[in-house]
């Protein structure tokens, strides 16, 4: 795991190998212990790598962890990636700026209506987008980290969400879909109809938070609290 701090604000990245490191605007180096970075950049250096998947923290445009997101932007083996998010933020911020760069290659989001770019690619056949019920998607990233490996939930139950055909992805030609979403498997408890999800594992989950101490324990507060605790188990 990783943690990532830009002036007063922290970002973390959490990885499998639970290794952990920092970046600060305030040296930490000469603790034997500590495991602060100098920079987000250094912090993304050797977890990054084409195709990987990526869990990101935050709604909308809070507890957005922009300062790791505009260095993935700028890092050359970011590409084509798998995000998860539960918004897709806006143009030229956050998330925003990797789609502007063109590193994503499926977007797994609830919302992602404000950012004009992003439908613009959608419809043009650019990019993969995956819609999901909101709770949904943060439920998932927690399985992940609980070691749950699938839940049932009565979210989209009866919908075109559970039963499938969604448009994932548009041929370039428009209008035509080339992907669309499976159906989901369902089941009864108590007369009600829930359907399976799967949990939301990540190569690498990044998220943003209040305050950190140079062993990686965060401590989240306002915004931040979002999905931000939830994305930080799934990586």
């Amino acid at each position: 795991m990783f943690v990532c701090r830009s002036t007063a604000r922290y970002h973390r990245i959490v990885i499998r190998n639970i290794n952990l490191r920092a970046f600060a605007s305030i040296s930490y180096a000469d603790a034997a212990t500590s495991k602060v970075v100098a920079s987000a950049k250094e912090a993304l250096s050797d977890c990054i790598f084409p195709g990987a998947s990526i869990n990101c923290g935050g709604f909308g445009l809070g507890g957005v962890p922009e300062t790791l997101l505009n260095e993935l932007a700028r890092t050359d083996n970011a590409s084509d990636l798998t995000i998860a998010s539960l918004t897709a933020s806006v143009d030229d911020f956050g998330l925003g700026k990797l789609f502007a760069a063109g590193k994503v290659r499926r977007l797994i989001a609830s919302y992602v209506g404000e950012n004009k770019l992003l439908a613009e690619m959608y419809f043009g056949g650019k990019i993969e987008v995956e819609l999901t019920p909101q709770g949904t998607i943060a439920a998932r990233m927690r399985a992940a980290g609980s070691g749950i490996p699938a839940f049932y939930t009565p979210a989209g139950a009866g919908t075109i969400y559970s039963e499938g055909g969604i448009p994932i992805k548009y041929f370039s030609n428009g209008g035509d879909i080339e992907i669309a979403s499976l159906p989901r498997e369902t089941r009864s408890f108590q007369g009600k109809t829930f359907v399976m999800e799967e949990s939301l594992p990540a190569d690498v989950a990044i998220v943003k938070a209040w305050k950190a101490d140079t062993r990686g324990n965060l401590i989240f507060r306002g915004t931040s609290r979002n999905s931000n605790p939830d994305c930080a188990m799934s990586g």
